[in-house]
């Protein structure tokens, strides 16, 4: 009996070893599993999705054309959001719009741009908030001043093309739409006079395209929306009670909000916006801090609801695990990271430089197959996003890759306890916002 105990002790440590080993397997090829599923993903959108909307565009008649409110939340935007107005005012192929600005407590001269501008254009109205308290909270108080029973979010250096509400609606009028929540469109990075710039083309343009194709194809499933341009269905919007003020990103609580509510997200990669992006690393790295940090909070506020009804929310399954694994690989990429680096330091210092080699050999197997998987990611998406026109853009394919790769995990360690302290309300989290520095959208 003592002999079969241990056994079966023996016998469990092993099988525990094995899953252990396993799951360490499963973080070291992580990024290499991710880029491949992108991929295949994305080629599954192209030559599997049925119903795509691009591929059956109509134009609606004036008066087919149901009411749309452009919502634009500006806080110390007097460097933009003239041009973002006028150019929405006068260059959309629609009829049945409305501008509404939200002035979040500016203290320069956005508000008065924009009364002067209200004066010359019948369709802009204002909402002046006295004290800034974020966009969550501008675009809740303007949904309901909003005359439109669809509403597009469109950020003050967000330029949509000139037919981008006739499409939009493409994807809400048939019955098949019912059930649509929101729609994202593609984005296309205006501002690509510096490196940083054209790597983010490269991700922007392509990477993000292929990866909500992906998740289309999968089960029409989104893990956020763009905050610079999507458009909502206004009901859906109040059914799931409006955007979350004590969220680092709306545009990501709120897609999972719709999710988990059961109504549907939409990509229309055929519907293109152009907006502005960071152009310094040290721009980079706090958007990607609010970006790691909100997304952190909302697989918080989602992780008991899927754990104890997953059967319930069983089509956002392959969301939940990917965002789980990717939070889990992060903390084991930058501690795994830091014990190679002790590690090559002890075995310099000891004189056994055959370890060194070994790792270093190692590491470089390893890093060399997250590369070619992740060339198959960025050539699919070159290719596919608007007609590969942006195909010339590979060449900054590697400092996507070697940069990017590294600010995220790096971003979701450093925020993972705000996040933590957000979701039980112990952080003074009230959504106010510091607007990026700003160049304007003429060109010269």
């Amino acid at each position: 009996m003592i002999n079969n105990s241990f056994g079966q002790i023996l016998a469990g440590s092993n099988g525990f070893q094995i899953v252990l080993s396993i799951f360490f397997l499963i973080l070291c090829l992580y990024p290499v599993i991710g880029a491949l599923f992108w991929f295949f993903g994305s080629l599954s959108y192209r030559f599997l999705k049925k119903g795509k909307k691009e591929l059956n565009f109509i134009n609606l008649l004036p008066k087919e054309q149901p009411m749309i409110t452009i919502m634009v939340p500006a806080h110390n935007e007097e460097i933009m959001i003239e041009e973002t107005v006028e150019y929405l005012a006068t260059m959309l192929n629609y009829s049945n719009y409305e501008i509404l600005v939200i002035n979040d407590g500016s203290t320069d001269q956005t508000l008065s741009i924009l009364r002067k501008m209200q004066e010359k254009h019948n369709k802009l109205r204002v909402i002046n908030v006295l004290k800034n308290q974020g966009k969550a909270h501008g675009f809740n108080i303007a949904t309901y001043f909003a005359k439109g029973e669809y509403i597009l979010s469109n950020d003050a250096d967000t330029i949509p093309e000139r037919d981008a509400l006739m499409k939009y609606m493409n994807y809400f009028i048939n019955e098949e739409d019912i059930n649509t929540a929101a729609v994202t469109a593609n984005m296309d990075v205006q501002n690509r006079t510096t490196i940083l710039g054209k790597s983010q083309t490269v991700e922007f343009s392509s990477i993000v395209g292929v990866i909500k194709r992906s998740q289309t194809s999968i089960n029409d499933s989104m893990y956020s929306y763009s905050g610079a341009n999507t458009m909502y269905k206004k009901q859906f919007l109040t059914d799931v009670g409006g955007f979350r003020q004590d969220r680092s990103t709306e545009d990501i609580s709120i897609a999972w909000d719709h999710l988990m509510f059961g109504v549907t997200p939409r990509f229309a990669p055929d519907i293109l916006f152009h907006m502005n992006v960071p152009e310094s690393l040290p721009q980079l790295y706090k958007q990607r801090k609010r970006w790691a940090q909100g997304g952190t909070e909302v697989w918080f506020t989602n992780f008991l609801k899927f754990i104890m009804h997953s059967i319930k929310y069983r089509y956002v399954l392959s969301m939940f695990l990917d965002t789980t694994l990717s939070i889990i690989w992060s903390f084991f990429f930058f501690i795994s990271t830091v014990i190679f680096i002790l590690l090559m330091i002890y075995f310099l210092l000891i004189g056994n430089y055959e370890r060194i080699w070994h790792g270093l050999a190692m590491s470089f197997i390893f890093v060399t197959f997250e590369l070619i998987a992740g060339t198959f990611q960025l050539l699919s998406a070159l290719i596919l996003d608007s007609k590969g026109e942006k195909f010339r853009y590979f060449i900054f394919a590697p400092l996507y890759m070697l940069l990017f790769w590294i600010v995220n995990p790096l971003t979701i360690v450093t925020t993972f306890i705000p996040a933590l302290k957000t979701y039980f309300g112990k952080n003074d989290h009230y959504g106010a916002w510091v607007s990026p520095a700003r160049k304007s959208l003429k060109k010269g």
